[in-house]
């Protein structure tokens, strides 16, 4: 029990019900509209308004770039939402340099098209609709991310 406290030092109610939020708000994307609210997807639609190359020109991004980025500013907005009402003000940080946050983020944007996939596209839909390659792409996603963790966490 105190491996779980440990786990959790600020209780655990909070993961539950952001993640209920989370599956709630994708299924019912899913349901009404029957769009998939992965966000590698959003991130490649947007870069479709800048970059002519052909990858971001493919009509799956230019002709779903307008919900996908109306879906993106919600995710913005609610957390911002919840930072004014629910939250005491204290801004997040991190004790992370910069440069870690940053190749940190290229990598995952590389693993997410490698993946052709975040984790919330398939941890969250891909998996919520059962699909057999999103869980392997998810067990792929943890394990790289407990390695990756475990050997450069000290870095």
């Amino acid at each position: 029990m105190n491996a779980i406290v440990s786990l959790f030092p600020h209780g655990w109610a909070h993961y539950l019900a952001g993640g209920l939020l989370i599956g709630a708000g994708v299924a019912l994307l899913f349901i009404c509209t029957g769009l998939v609210g992965g966000m590698s997807t959003v991130f490649s639609s947007s870069w479709s308004y800048l970059v002519r190359r052909p990858f971001f020109q493919q009509t799956r991004f230019t002709e779903s770039r307008a919900w996908r980025l109306v879906y993106a500013a919600g995710l913005i907005l609610g957390a911002a939402l919840w930072w004014a009402t629910l939250s005491d003000g204290t801004p997040g940080s991190t004790s992370l340099p910069a440069w870690k946050l940053v190749v940190g983020g290229f990598l995952v944007g590389y693993g997410a098209r490698l993946g052709n996939g975040c984790t919330s596209g398939h941890g969250i839909c891909g998996l919520g609709s059962l699909q057999l390659p999103s869980l392997g792409a998810v067990l792929t996603f943890m394990a790289t991310a407990f390695l990756v963790a475990n050997l450069f966490g000290g870095l």
